[in-house]
């Protein structure tokens, strides 16, 4: 005899009675690995199955980076305006409008100023969710502020890079922010003020070109996409086939261009670390 036997045919739960699985319990990573999002959340969003590192945005390497998740929010309410009247598939302002409310922020760039293992430090982060991380004139008016903040209270400066490039709607003044974010930095390495530029999945286009590489140490998070062009576009341009590993970060620190690879468990202790031996400071534990 079976251990369950319907009594009555059919369904008999109604509509109101039926509950929806919440959204959010499980996370699939590329590899197929099935994690339960809390279980990520407590291991700082890596997959335990395969070290996948989930991306994450602003909110979350604050939370990873200040002590106790406590900062002061530079320039918050800086938002986008349209100059050159784009329209694509919908006018600019439409898409600038859709992406804040989608997201909750006003532009792909977030600033702030905090301690982290007791000594204050100054961090621009993006977000991807925002229009694809893409630049804008906000985003280089942001950073270079930022930059600006860290020169005159003289803090170490770290840049978390997660975009897809410049943003297309601000055609050429998206591109003038590289000279303008490269020129503050440019002033911080005058000061003799660390900088340390942390490349995360995706780093590509304007900002690959500009501060996301002009670290006094670059480091990056494991199996990051890290490039200008994508290797798709890289391959059809060359007409040669691509390694299987290019463009990741594992290829670049073999190449010359990362000193380091981080995971994200360890990046609030190795962010630190590095501030204190290019400062000549005692080393915090």
């Amino acid at each position: 005899m079976s251990w369950f036997k319907r009594k009555t045919k059919g369904i008999t739960t109604t509509t109101e009675e039926k509950k929806d699985t919440p959204k959010g319990l499980w996370y699939k990573s590329p590899t197929g690995k099935i994690i339960d999002t809390e279980e990520l959340e407590k291991n700082f969003f890596v997959s335990p199955e395969d070290g996948y590192h989930v991306r994450i945005g602003s909110k979350e390497y604050f939370q990873i980076l200040f002590d106790d998740n406590k900062f002061k929010e530079l320039d918050a309410n800086l938002s986008s305006k349209d100059p050159l009247k784009f329209v694509d598939t919908k006018a600019y302002p439409d898409r600038l409008k859709a992406a804040e409310e989608k997201t909750k922020l006003k532009d792909a760039v977030r600033c702030a100023v905090g301690k982290s293992k007791g000594k204050n430090i100054v961090v621009a982060c993006m977000d991807f969710a925002f229009i694809g991380g893409s630049m804008g004139s906000v985003v280089g008016e942001k950073i270079a502020r930022a930059g600006e903040y860290a020169l005159k209270k003289k803090l170490p400066f770290i840049i978390i890079s997660k975009s897809g490039g410049a943003r297309m709607q601000e055609a050429a003044l998206s591109l003038m922010q590289l000279a303008k974010t490269s020129a503050k930095l440019a002033q911080l390495a005058d000061a003799g003020l660390p900088y340390i530029s942390l490349c995360t999945d995706p780093t590509t286009g304007g900002t690959t070109a500009s501060f996301a590489m002009l670290g006094d140490i670059n480091i990056s998070e494991p199996g990051a996409l890290i490039g200008f062009a994508g290797p798709r576009v890289v391959r059809d341009t060359t007409g040669q086939e691509l390694p299987e590993d290019f463009q990741t970060a594992e290829f670049l620190l073999e190449h010359g261009f990362l000193d380091f690879i981080t995971e994200r468990k360890d990046l609030k202790n190795k962010i630190n670390l590095y501030i204190d031996l290019i400062t000549n400071q005692p080393l915090r534990v």
